[in-house]
């Protein structure tokens, strides 16, 4: 009965921010695009030398010359925290809502610019690369961001209500929910983080010794 009662908590807050997550949905998925079209714009000196610091990085982990475990963990999980943080923040204010939408086109275009340079300039091998070291921990990050930029609307929506006064919103009420859905993000944050410092290398490490 709990878990159902959850699924319908969920189900209800999908409904009831369907406008939302489409269109952030859809700005990704512009984001992602616009990087792998970027890729294609590149001169042909540019991606040499971006690929010429890749080869470089590739041999230090074919070499397994990678940053200690834990270092790898707290960085990884301080960048992540810092840029959903920023977002959260970034809802507080209604004039916050124009950057949390740029960020999370900044998110599509790092991994569309990505997963397209490694396609474009290593062919099948990048896009084995990309499936292997990249697509793992996305699948939790972007919907991640997706959800944090659409609670994020959502909280700015209503407090633009508010202080236009077209109807009472329940805000210190939806703060505290507002609260612990960040609370929650960081525990998935923090699973992301071990992936990518204790998994992530050895992966790594078993493609490229794969490809060669």
């Amino acid at each position: 009965m709990k878990r159902m009662g959850i699924k319908r908590l969920i189900l209800d807050h999908i409904e009831e921010h369907r406008a939302i997550y489409m269109f952030t949905i859809v700005l990704l998925c512009m984001g992602v695009i616009f990087g792998a079209i970027i890729v294609n714009s590149l001169s042909f000196s540019q991606k040499n030398d971006l690929y010429a610091y890749l080869s470089l990085f590739f041999g230090q982990v074919e070499q397994g010359e990678f940053a200690s475990s834990s270092a790898m963990f707290t960085q990884s999980f301080s960048h992540y925290s810092k840029y959903i943080g920023l977002m959260w923040v970034l809802g507080l204010s209604v004039i916050g809502l124009p950057i949390i939408f740029i960020l999370l086109f900044i998110k599509g275009i790092v991994v569309g610019f990505t997963v397209g340079f490694l396609v474009n300039q290593m062919g099948f091998d990048g896009f084995l690369l990309s499936f292997a070291t990249i697509l793992p921990q996305n699948i939790i990050l972007i919907p991640i961001f997706i959800t944090v930029t659409t609670i994020a609307t959502a909280f700015s929506i209503k407090i633009w209500r508010q202080i236009t006064r077209r109807g009472f919103e329940p805000i210190f009420q939806y703060f505290i929910t507002y609260l612990i859905f960040l609370l929650a993000v960081g525990v998935f944050i923090a699973f992301v983080s071990a992936y990518e410092a204790y998994v992530s290398p050895a992966v790594m490490k078993m493609v490229f010794s794969w490809i060669n």
